[in-house]
This record gives structure tokens, C-alpha cells and sequence, in this order.
């Protein structure tokens, strides 16, 4: 099945399943993909479905309908086709092509160990344990403080009588020995959506415990999962290129931990750092 994916300023705002032989798009409500925007004609342009075929036409709209960047009145759809109307962008994803296609951005922008420089990756790989280490050592802050003589006093137990009874101290233990409240949680699972280009939209999970991405020889950078979070380090990156950015900032040669909405572009794709 197509799908349609209608974002603003790189992000998404609906996604519709197209399960129809027409659908509209246009400025008013009676429109199956309603976009309330003045830059938006009434009705704006239409999809037609025939078989595994789509087409798209503009309705004679004020300010026109764009596919990939160029005007068009008619227009056989493909999949990764970016539609635009107004300041609106509408992703054409055809759920019914090849495999090949599906794994078009996986083999455009993730790059396989095998096909990395292994002493990159281990410098990477030290980077993100070093920003690791250092995360941990902050987070373990011991406060000491001191209570007055007087007051440490009259807050010491007095001395059991021998005929007294001790109270036994509550179970807070597991089988193992190990306290819960210390227990460490698992690191929920993350992924990576595509906001910008002609991937726009698609997802990628970041289940390995090293994920390479970008190009070589543009630009390389690696995410790792540590029991403290993910970590994004730069890996590679041409004298042009520059280090990948986190929300608009260079990362440098540090490794710098990910929080969740953050902001990721790497060899010029942005891509939006999500947690589950």
C-alpha cells in the first residue's frame, strides 16, 4: 500500500494510508489531505490510484505543485517522490516496491564494519567509552555532611539493654544479593527518522552496538549503545566536510551523549534521534 507523509519544516505531521482511487488535497475541509495553509489553493492537486500505479495533477492552483523540486500539471508517481505544495511537503512511499528499494537508504548511508578502516572505528569506539566513563564519574557526586557534636549526641542510639529485643532489619535484597534500587535499567531502544532529502520519513533502529553512517570520504560518524546511553562520535571527515552537527553544533573529535528529539545531520542528511 502507498502512503503519503505530510511534514513542515522537516517535521512530520500526519501520515495517510492510500487505500482509495482518489484523493485530494487542497486548503479546505472536504479534502482528503486537508493542508490549512494560504498558500494552499482550496483544492490543490489530486491523486489518482489505478492498480499499483499513482498520479498525481495539479487542480489549476494558484501557486502550482512541485515533485523533486520541478513544477508539474501531471505526474506518474515513484517511490521517494517529495511533493510540494505551499510550504508543505507531501513523501510519496510505495509500500509495494522492491526490496532493493526499501533498502535504499540503509545501503546509501549505513556503512557495514567490514567496509570501514578498523583503526577509525576503534578510535571511535575509545571516544565513546572515555565520554561514557566521564558521564559516570560526574553522576557519582558523594555529599558528606557533617552534623554538629551536640547534635550527633542526641541523635546516637542509646545501648540496648541486654533483655532487649532487636528488631530484624527489612528484607531489601534479591535472591542474587542485589539490592533493586541500585539494579541497573535496560537502555530503552532508539531510532533514527530521516528528515530532510529524498528519505524523508524513513526509520532506522539502532539495535547494533555500533552503527556507522554517512560517506566515506565525505563524511563518517558512528553511534554507540552504552549501558549509559547512546553515543555519537566522528569517525571521518573530509577537510570540507567537517565534523557531523547536533542540533546545529559541531560535535568536534568528542564523543557527545544523545538525548531524545535531538537533531543529527551527518554527510548533509538531518535525521531526528528518537527514544522508546
Amino acid at each position: 500500500m502507498a502512503r503519503l507523509i505530510l511534514s513542515l519544516d522537516n517535521q512530520v505531521l500526519a501520515e495517510y494510508n492510500m487505500s482509495k482511487e482518489r484523493y485530494t488535497i487542497g486548503r479546505l475541509p472536504d479534502n482528503d489531505v486537508r493542508i490549512d495553509n494560504p498558500a494552499v489553493s482550496g483544492h490543490h492537486s489530486l491523486i489518482i490510484n489505478i492498480l499499483n500505479d499513482s498520479f498525481l495533477e495539479d487542480l489549476n492552483s494558484t501557486n502550482g505543485t512541485y515533485v523533486n523540486g520541478k513544477l508539474i500539471k501531471k505526474h506518474a508517481l515513484q517511490h521517494g517522490d517529495v511533493i510540494t505544495i505551499g510550504h508543505h511537503q507531501l513523501r510519496f512511499a510505495d509500500d509495494r516496491s522492491t526490496e532493493k528499494e526499501q533498502d535504499e537508504f540503509e545501503k546509501t548511508m549505513v556503512i557495514p564494519a567490514g567496509q570501514q578502516n578498523a583503526e577509525q572505528l576503534a578510535k571511535a569506539e575509545a571516544a565513546a567509552d572515555r565520554a561514557a566513563a566521564r558521564r559516570v564519574k560526574d553522576e557519582r557526586v558523594d555529599v558528606k555532611v557533617e552534623m554538629p557534636e551536640p547534635e550527633r549526641k542526641k541523635a546516637a542510639p542509646a545501648s540496648p539493654r541486654p533483655s532487649a529485643t532487636v528488631t530484624p532489619h527489612p528484607h531489601t535484597r534479591t535472591a542474587t544479593g542485589i539490592d533493586p534500587s541500585n539494579a541497573p535499567q535496560a537502555l530503552p531502544l532508539a531510532k533514527l527518522q530521516v528528515l530532510s532529502g529524498a528519505f524523508a520519513g524513513r526509520e532506522l533502529e539502532l539495535t547494533k552496538a555500533l552503527t556507522t553512517l554517512g560517506r566515506p570520504g565525505v563524511q563518517v560518524a558512528a553511534i554507540t549503545r552504552r549501558k549509559e546511553g547512546y553515543f555519537i562520535v566522528n569517525v571521518e571527515s573530509s577537510k570540507d566536510g567537517g565534523s557531523p552537527l547536533v542540533n546545529g553544533q559541531s560535535i568536534g573529535q568528542q564523543a557527545r551523549k544523545l538525548a531524545d528529539n535531538d537533531v543529527v545531520q551527518i554527510a548533509g542528511v538531518k535525521m531526528g534521534f528518537f527514544v522508546s
